[in-house]
């Protein structure tokens, strides 16, 4: 399952599929971060992701598990663990849209990072978004404020992590394989919360264990639908089409604990979106 094959509106689906499956899981996450340890709900969730990324590379033809730069797949999986513990962490305290919106500043910052890591020139125009993205996040976070929420630096710092992953896997694509990259993305990550899960863990629920295990199959059933819709669409299509998931934050966010987004958010929200549908735009061209 390698190689890149043209049929957009498979990708568009696929993509689409997967911002209604994340959505669900972060609003499963949501509700147990009231419950459950960070590390623990991270935890499970890494558990069901090996399993599932083990069965797919097992029974894909032409997958294997050898990897040509371990150590960049190890640093990939680092970011990723880092960004799924900061991002349950900026969910906790903070709505579901609110979330979502700042961590859309990561493929604005995947441009910015494109510079030191992959050596691409940024032209003016690009910087320019890039400074609106960040004005779009003060908006939304409103420091020096009495409405500012520090918890929402933690999905800031979610998205930093993610877009250093997004990065990594750029440069990985030339030796790597899809399935391959997302085991040990998962294997690596795992050892990591194993590491750290005696000094938090507490027997769950027969309710919490099924939402943990619940979130983990959604959540990898998710990074699947996008790696196949990768394969079929362009990222620089397919960009556009990932800010539908507010629009199902927002609604999961009122229905399940009957929160909406104020009007800062959503002006904040209006920027960001502006600034990476200009900086998607920009990709396509080039």
């Amino acid at each position: 399952m390698s190689g890149h094959i043209d049929r957009p509106l498979r990708g568009i689906a696929f993509n689409l599929i997967a911002s209604v499956i994340f959505c669900l899981a972060d609003t499963i996450a949501k509700k147990l971060a009231g419950e459950v340890a960070i590390v623990q709900i991270t935890w499970t969730r890494y558990i069901v992701f090996v399993a599932m990324a083990f069965l797919l590379t097992t029974r894909i033809r032409g997958a294997s598990f050898f990897v040509h730069a371990p150590w960049m797949q190890l640093a990939r999986g680092m970011c990723l663990v880092c960004s799924s513990l900061l991002f349950v962490l900026g969910i906790r305290d903070v709505g579901l849209a609110e979330a979502a919106t700042i961590g859309f500043i990561g493929p604005i910052l995947v441009t910015f990072l494109s510079i030191p890591l992959l050596g691409e020139k940024v032209d003016a125009r690009r910087w320019m978004a890039l400074a609106g993205g960040m004005i779009g996040v003060l908006v939304v976070l409103r420091p020096g404020t009495g409405t500012f929420h520090p918890e929402g630096l933690y999905r800031v710092a979610s998205a930093m992590f993610w877009s250093v992953g997004v990065i990594l896997t750029r440069r990985m694509t030339a030796t790597e394989r899809a399935e391959t990259t997302m085991f040990w993305s998962a294997v690596s990550g795992l050892i990591v919360l194993s590491a750290i899960i005696p000094f938090h863990f507490v027997r769950p629920t027969a309710m919490q264990l099924l939402l943990s295990v619940g979130q983990g199959v959604l959540s990898s059933m998710g990074q699947w639908l996008v790696i196949l819709s990768l394969r079929f669409t362009p990222a620089s299509v397919l960009a556009p089409y990932s800010y539908v998931q507010l629009l199902w934050m927002t609604i999961a966010g009122f229905l399940a604990f009957g929160v909406l987004p104020d009007g800062w958010t959503i002006a904040g929200a209006g920027i960001i979106v502006g600034c990476g549908l200009y900086t998607a735009n920009r990709e396509r061209r080039r």
